[in-house]
């Protein structure tokens, strides 16, 4: 059985390495055992396709959640290769599906340009399904074979005649692997959206069949013009033209899409070989310092800055921009698998010449547009300067100089950040109980005044000149901006405690916006988390149970022919001490909520919605999702 399909064939696989370890130690590979790495698995096969994609082989790619949770993957490219391998002497198809560190990336003709580089995608699915099903449409025919937990479990066969070429994956994750085996649609849908983006023209198909109806999603762009505005959908925008620009240069394709809005944050999402790289590299790094200096010669050049005026700095200049960087490298250096970082020195050089250059343009031929995205630096510029001194109020003092922390905040005596916990808890007949309550060893209680400033309508000048906000700070004790450092955190555990109303609910997000915005690695290191006192006490005679929602209070009731005295709390002042410590705040019997970033893009576009000027996202918002709302007091 030999097969040549436009120069891919089985001696563009090289075999570097068994599969032995990945069973044993899957989250080296995935990153977890749980929801992230269950969706990595979908996402590894996705990456196959993409690459097909990027190679020109592709355009239609279709990612099915079955009923059952197994997950189809099916591309319209070129099809693995199925003929004998010359070294291993089996089919293609099975050393790609039985080996790590084999595929057609690792210098054979089968691709160019990879993201996939590593070459551990389809064997590590593979190892951690309990079974796969891989068809193969190459040369008229239809193979397939089936695997389980990275062995074959029937050989290749063919099953059929096909027309066309391509590849359809059916994978069953293993539940001795994965603590839960629950595919999130909204997780997979940021993906192959951001996908459609990154590469224009390619059509992705999402379907999820698991639900009384299917649920259906195509997603087909223009690209990275599209990109950004989606991403400033909700915003008024500086500059409804984008700039854009596409451009090669040896072996390098880069890709820039730039669109400023009227906000103050600072939103850049870079790519390489379509891999988000969440920790930047150099191309990001190149990107950055050609903005800076485009923009400063443009200003000197045509006097909005004076040629003695200082240069404005990379910050003012980035104020309220959204932009895609998108580069496509033939040997990229990712560094780790998780590819969150491009290490290839000679991109800064290649990505900063090319972003000067065509913005340099677009500031020309637009100086309208320029004008007002000058203007809005130099505005940032001037709030930069007047929060520095409010900045210096907010830093953090030493160990010894402790009766500078906020007054209302009643610290814990365990000086160890990993041991000690922090609750913000909104006013102070809650504070009150929560101090009365705590664990006055390790938990600190911070009580606040009513609702904090929505950080997402302000700049930091202004957020800095709440006392609030500063007293948060302080206590805290990381800084924020360019002052931040996590290393500093005073407290491992930040739990924001609010009352189960509207308003509580409000409290907790303008809490979080300003968290994500000001201070996200928080986040990022999994510090922050959300307190869940109970809603309602049932009490008979010296009998108390505590419920979390109406669900959990009605089976009670309706398993039970006692009757109870039933208080519904709608603070947490109306608990007693004990109750709140008992119910809420003990290690050992709280039930609490870590808050997560799945997705920067996707958490941008949530507190845009929620927390910005533009009222018609908030009430789309407010209406799609309604419907999950257990308790609601208005």
């Amino acid at each position: 059985m030999t097969t040549t399909q436009n120069g891919y064939n089985a001696s563009d696989i090289q075999v570097l390495e068994g599969l032995e370890a990945v069973r044993r130690r899957p989250s080296m590979y995935i990153g977890s055992t749980g929801p992230k790495g269950l969706h990595h698995l979908v996402f590894e096969i996705v990456d196959n396709s993409i690459d097909e994609a990027v190679g020109g082989f592709c355009d239609r790619i279709e990612v099915v959640i079955n009923k059952d949770n197994s997950v189809l993957v099916a591309d319209n490219g070129r099809g693995i290769p199925v003929d004998i391998h010359p070294q291993i002497g089996v089919p293609a198809i099975e050393v790609i599906l039985t080996t790590l560190h084999s595929g057609g990336k690792f210098g054979g003709t089968g691709y160019t340009i990879s993201g996939g580089l590593h070459g551990v995608g389809l064997s590590v699915v593979n190892a951690l399904s309990v079974k796969m099903i891989v068809k193969v449409n190459r040369d008229g025919y239809t193979y397939q074979q089936v695997y389980g937990r990275g062995k074959p479990v029937t050989d290749l066969e063919i099953v059929g005649q096909a027309k066309d070429t391509g590849t359809s994956i059916t994978f069953y994750p293993d539940p001795e692997i994965f603590e839960e085996i629950v595919f999130e649609r909204d997780i997979l849908m940021q993906r192959l959206r951001e996908l459609a983006y990154l590469n224009r023209g390619l059509h992705i198909i999402f379907s999820d069949t698991r639900g009384e109806e299917l649920y259906r999603q195509e997603f087909k762009s223009t690209g990275l013009i599209d990109f950004v505005g989606y991403i400033n959908k909700s915003k008024e925008t500086v500059n409804p033209n984008p700039i854009y620009f596409e451009t090669k240069k040896d072996d390098v394709i880069v890709k820039v899409a730039i669109q400023y809005n009227t906000g103050y944050n600072e939103n850049i999402y870079s790519f390489a070989n379509n891999i988000r790289t969440q920790e930047g590299g150099t191309h990001e790094t190149g990107f950055k310092n050609a903005l800076t200096r485009v923009i400063n010669d443009y200003a000197k050049r045509n006097n909005i800055l004076k040629e003695n005026d200082a240069n404005l700095a990379g910050e003012d200049i980035r104020e309220g921009i959204t932009a895609i960087v998108s580069v496509m490298v033939k040997d990229p250096q990712f560094e780790g698998q998780t590819k969150t970082k491009l290490g290839n020195t000679y991109i800064r050089g290649v990505v900063d010449a090319a972003v000067y250059e065509h913005i340099d343009d677009y500031l020309n031929e637009y100086p309208v547009t320029a004008k007002k995205i000058l203007e809005k630096a130099i505005s940032a510029r001037r709030a930069r300067e007047a929060a520095r001194k409010a900045r210096e109020l907010t830093r953090r003092k030493s160990a010894l100089e402790s009766t500078t922390l906020p007054g209302k905040l009643a610290d814990c005596s365990n000086r160890d950040p990993a041991q000690s916990e922090l609750f913000i808890v909104e006013g102070d007949s809650a504070g009150g109980s929560a101090k009365q309550g705590r664990d006055r060893t390790y938990q600190a209680i911070l009580p606040l005044r009513g609702k904090i400033l929505n950080v997402e309508k302000s700049r930091l000048d202004r957020v800095l000149s709440s006392e609030e906000i500063r007293n948060l700070i302080t206590a805290i004790g990381t800084g924020i901006g360019e002052d931040f450092d996590i290393k500093k955190a005073r407290y491992h555990k930040l739990f924001i405690m609010t009352d189960a109303d509207v308003d509580g609910s409000h409290i907790r997000v303008l809490l979080l916006t300003f968290f994500y915005r000001y201070m996200r690695e928080l986040i990022e290191q999994g510090y922050v988390y959300i307190a869940q006192p109970p809603l309602y006490g049932l009490k008979r005679g010296k009998d108390i149970y505590y419920f979390y929602n109406d669900s959990e209070l009605n089976r009670f009731l309706e398993g039970s022919d006692k009757k109870w005295s039933i208080q519904r709390y709608k603070g947490l002042g109306e608990m007693n001490p004990e109750q709140l410590w008992s119910t809420t705040m003990d290690a050992d019997n709280r039930t609490i909520l870590q808050v997560a970033i799945d997705d920067a893009i996707q958490a941008d576009e949530v507190f845009s919605d929620l927390m910005g000027d533009n009222v018609e996202p908030r009430r789309e918002f407010i209406s799609e999702n309604a419907r999950y709302v257990g308790n609601l007091d208005i």
